[in-house]
């Protein structure tokens, strides 16, 4: 058995990213940037106002000078001219000062007679209230790097940055294949000794959230033909994800398969708990292949801490690792055995505000509704010893990764 960070290195090591696309920025939510973005205009393009108020010379206005109101600039509509002595400009949010203001006067400050000129009752700062020209960004700035997820803030800031369209990195295709003579499709009549999948729908979502493209593939029974079929139908995938069939029963015939599509396996069996026979190869000119545990929990362990890192590269991703948090322990907890484990936990806030990890009794890795229970998955170390409650341990929160 290998150790999880070995395993990881070896899946990671000469991936490269997927080739990139040009999508309308409307559609790029959630996608990954294949490219540096820069600002195609300045933000703003002039000194503008702040606030509602009146553009203004503030040492006249400091002065306590009664000056005449020549105008007004609305946001979007400048004042074509500039501001004489004796001079103020009714100017409102974002508007352009004019030339020969150097403050604003806020509305709420400010003194209106009946023949239109307007006084000061506080104060004005020059410079106070005034945005000026390349505050946010200048054009050719970098805003964005390649690598970045879009998300709202980033969609806005392209937008602002004029940019109708954006490169991004295409959707890495991933093929899921469960195999198995007992699984049913839910909604499919139960019968004697099958199960309903779950791996295959559970997976195709976390690689949906990860940035992913998945198809299902159909079931594949224990038949060494018809899982080698289909094996050879994903080879247009990016990344091929197998589940079930991984250990050593006779009837774990997905290596074999995999060996005689062209699959050159690169380990078998990591020293990990939940997740122990997980595999990987490559095939020349072909999809990654990870065969995950068919059980369930092990399967989606394994997908967190391989299939996220694996599906990070295929973006170019640069520099993102898997979300790692301290927290204090709610439970005492007994040593380790010679296996890195992955503890399905809840996080709760404790009296003193103080978030607390804490596991659940049982962890066996048939407990699917466990992991739908879990805030976390709390990390201990190999040969860890006996951990009391209040310890401080490590743990990779769920919510972090969007599943």
């Amino acid at each position: 058995m290998i150790p999880v960070a070995e395993a990881r290195a070896r899946i990671l090591a000469g991936v490269t990213p997927v080739s990139a696309e040009t999508i309308p920025l409307t559609a790029a939510a959630g996608r990954v940037l294949a490219a540096p973005l820069r600002a195609r205009v300045t933000q703003p393009p002039a000194d503008v106002s702040a606030m509602d108020g009146y553009a203004l010379r503030a040492a006249e206005a400091n002065a306590g000078m009664a000056l005449r109101v020549i105008g007004a600039a609305p946001a979007g509509r400048p004042f074509a001219g500039g501001l004489g002595p004796g001079e103020a400009l009714r100017i409102f949010t974002g508007a352009p000062i004019p030339e020969g203001a150097d403050g604003i006067l806020l509305q709420e400050d400010a003194r209106l007679d009946a023949e239109g000129r307007v006084t000061a009752a506080d104060q004005v700062t020059p410079g106070r209230w005034i945005r000026p020209r390349g505050l946010d960004f200048a054009e050719g700035d970098v805003l964005l790097e390649a690598g970045r997820k879009l998300g709202a803030r980033e969609i806005g800031l392209a937008a602002a940055a004029n940019h109708p369209f954006l490169p991004v990195r295409r959707a890495p295709r991933v093929a899921i294949l469960a195999t198995g003579d007992e699984i049913l499709l839910p909604g499919e009549a139960p019968r004697p000794g099958a199960i309903y999948s779950s791996n295959s729908f559970a997976l195709a979502a976390m690689v949906a959230a990860a940035g992913g493209a998945p198809e299902i593939l159909p079931v594949a029974p224990d038949d060494a033909g018809a899982i080698g079929a289909l094996i050879a139908g994903a080879a247009s995938a990016d990344v091929l994800l197998t589940t079930g069939g991984a250990s050593v029963g006779e009837h774990d015939l997905v290596r074999a398969a995999l060996e005689a599509e062209g699959y050159r396996l690169d380990f078998w069996r990591i020293a990990m708990r939940p997740g122990k026979p997980l595999f990987h190869g490559r095939r020349a000119g072909g999809p990654a292949v990870l065969g995950l545990p068919g059980n369930p929990v092990s399967a989606l362990v394994c997908g967190v801490l391989f299939l996220l890192p694996l599906l990070a590269a295929l973006l170019g991703r640069e520099g993102w690792a898997l979300p790692l948090s301290r927290f204090r322990l709610g439970r005492d907890l007994p040593a380790n055995d010679k296996r890195e484990d992955h503890l399905r936990a809840r996080l709760l806030r404790a009296p003193d505000g103080v978030m607390e990890a804490l596991p659940f009794e049982r962890q066996d890795s048939s407990m699917l509704r466990l992991l739908a229970e879990a805030d976390a998955l709390v990390i201990r170390a190999p040969h860890a010893p006996p951990l009391p409650r209040g310890a401080d341990v490590e743990a990779i929160p769920l919510a972090a990764l969007g599943l």
